[in-house]
This record gives C-alpha cells, structure tokens and sequence, in this order.
C-alpha cells in the first residue's frame, strides 16, 4: 500500500487521541501518541524522585528512559523498562507534572529524534501530539490541526474523566497545561500548510470523517 506519514496536532480535549486513531485504523497505519511518551517519561521521572525544577536531572531521566510505546491503533501499552505504565500515566499526578517535562527543551529533543525514529520505522502512520505537524514530521504527507472550542474541550475531557474531575481541576488539565505548553510549541494556530479541523459542533463519527476527508485532500495534492 501507498506511504503516507499523517501529523496531526491540536489542544488538550480537542479530540486527537480518539480521532487520530480511529483514522489509523481506517487507513491500516499505525499510530503514535506521542503525548502519551511525555506521560510515561513523566512518570519515569517522578518514580526515579527526580526534582522537576531541575531542568538538568529532568533531561537525564528523560534520555534515560528504557521507553516501548504500542503503534497498534487496537492495543493501548506503554512501558518504562519493562513496567507496564499504560494506565498510571494517565493519573492527575502525572497529568500536573508533565509540563515540566514538556516545557525542557532537552527533553523535548530527546524524545523528538525517538518519535521521528518511530514514524520512518512505518510506512504507514499517524502521529499526533503538539508539534508533530511543525517540528517532528514538518514534511508529513498530511498535516492537520484539530481544535476546538474551550468549552467543548472542557466537556469532552470531564467525559473522558468520568466526572471525577472539578471544574477547577479540569482548567487546570486542560487550559493550564495548554498555556504552560505553548510556551514552547505553537499548536493553538496552524502553520503555512496545515489543514485546520474544527471539532467543536462535531460529533465523534463527523470529526473522523472531516479529519480523513483533509487527510486525502492533502495527500492528493
């Protein structure tokens, strides 16, 4: 089958994770969340006690990080040296400390040079995060923005969560983290190039099929 690298990047909440992988399996790709490798390392740091407020000891933990992320869009597995991490990285303590590890820029190369070697080990993929369409694969055949209102974000993530989150918390998942992020990486607006996806009047099945129909458009063109 054809060669095709997607990139698609967007907000906390804006549906990216969910839809860029139920486009992977349409498109028999594999899929990376690269947000999920922030976690994990995330989570290997505080593990190791690292102080996050070391910028130098975060960057450390972060190269050496023995890291397996799962590129089946059909099975959800990430592991930090051997120790199945899938769902601990996804706990509220994780989702407040990994700005601090987003934010390092050596983290961030570290793990860049990991996630481009993980898209040309494809031929087939969709990767998304916040810099996959600019910085990770700018050359992508496909490059998407997904976003969405604040307040369709807001309450797509409190679903997600099971209502278990306040509102204060879920600004501080959501909104929060986003401007802690964009301190480093542009993902609120698209680059020269990026095809933009509003999701925020669409249901789940119409922000799939808006995301495939831009994925074609573009690597068409």
């Amino acid at each position: 089958m054809q060669k095709i690298v997607v990139a698609v990047d967007g907000p906390s909440g804006s549906g990216k994770s969910s839809v860029s992988k139920e486009a992977a399996r349409r498109l028999d790709a594999a899929y990376l969340d690269t947000g999920a490798m922030y976690r994990a390392v995330t989570w290997h740091a505080l593990d190791a006690g690292t102080d996050l407020t070391d910028a130098e000891a975060v960057a450390a933990a972060v190269k050496a990080a023995d890291l397996f992320i799962s590129t089946d869009p059909d099975v959800e597995l990430v592991k930090i040296h051997g120790t199945d991490v899938t769902e601990a990285i996804r706990e509220p303590f994780v989702s407040e400390a990994v700005s601090a590890v987003a934010t390092n820029l050596e983290a961030r190369k570290e793990l860049v040079a990991r996630q481009r070697a993980i898209i040309e080990a494809h031929e087939r993929i969709v990767a998304e995060g916040r810099d996959i369409t600019t910085v990770v694969a700018p050359d992508a055949d496909a490059r998407i923005l997904l976003t969405a209102s604040e307040e369709a974000r807001l309450r797509r993530r409190g679903i997600q969560l099971g209502g278990t989150q306040s509102a204060a918390e879920l600004e501080a998942q959501v909104l929060a983290r986003d401007a802690k992020d964009s301190t480093v990486v542009n993902f609120q607006v698209a680059a020269d190039g990026v095809a933009t996806v509003d999701s925020s009047d669409l249901d789940f099945e119409e922000t799939v099929t808006a995301v495939l129909a831009a994925i074609t458009a573009q690597a068409r063109s």
